[in-house]
């Protein structure tokens, strides 16, 4: 059991400082992602931006994703067929659910990047990183649309997840890293002891907070996302 986001995050860094990684870059899924690599980046010294998935939620169980939309032009839907097909759910009903979901993209992108691109992968090593994955569905997303921009390599990087998730994403990532992967998997708040809910403000804050303590190895200009759109902060603000 990890005390919170940030201790999941310090551990999983030091796992990943042991890699030899060419032009590493993170890449926080929000919001639980980010706390955590903010660590990993601090500790690998290098960049760190965000990749906008929103997860498709099963009938009566929004937690259970039977589908994920990441943001792009155009965006890519990931689906997961079992849960889907555990619901019986028709072409129609999930092209619904899936339309329900696009608005809430695209206030995440503004509030999170206030119209400007995310920072490009080509050639790069990309950590993808997250606070933890139940069925991987938002994780495989990114990692099929992250392939599309050309990285040199896809590291998937979390705290938890069932030994199944683990290896289904070692099938899409070139390599996975996942601290602890119990066999008879819970909640994922049950593997932490302080796991708040977070809001965009926190994303936004943690993201500047990177971002204003200066430029990293290898971080180029060290210009990062979210400290490029203090605007969008203050829209994110009025939201909560």
């Amino acid at each position: 059991m990890f005390r919170d986001r940030q201790e999941a995050g310090q551990m999983l860094a030091f796992e990943l400082a042991k890699l030899t990684l060419q032009d590493p870059i993170v890449m926080a899924l929000p919001r639980g992602g980010v706390p955590i690599a903010v660590e990993v980046a601090k500790t690998l010294q290098t960049r760190l931006d965000l990749i906008l998935v929103r997860k498709v939620g099963a009938p009566g169980n929004p937690e259970l994703a039977v589908a994920a939309i990441v943001d792009g032009d155009p965006p890519d839907v990931v689906l997961n067929r079992e849960i889907v097909e555990t619901y019986g759910l028709g072409d129609d009903a999930l092209r619904a659910r899936i339309a329900n979901e696009r608005p809430e993209l695209a206030r995440l992108r503004m509030a999170y990047r206030g119209g400007e691109a995310p920072l490009p992968v080509d050639g790069k090593t990309v950590i993808l990183v997250d606070d933890g994955a139940a069925t991987g569905t938002t994780m495989k997303a990114a990692i099929r649309a992250l392939k599309r921009r050309s990285p040199r390599k896809i590291i998937a990087a979390l705290p938890v997840s069932p030994p199944d998730t683990a290896t289904e994403l070692a099938q899409e990532a070139d390599l996975v890293i996942c601290l602890s992967q119990p066999a008879r998997f819970r909640a994922l708040s049950y593997y932490y002891m302080s796991f708040p809910q977070l809001t965009d403000r926190d994303v936004l804050d943690a993201m500047n907070m990177v971002a204003q303590s200066g430029p990293v190895a290898g971080s180029g200009n060290g210009k990062q996302p979210a400290a490029r759109s203090a605007r969008a902060r203050r829209e994110a603000d009025t939201k909560e």
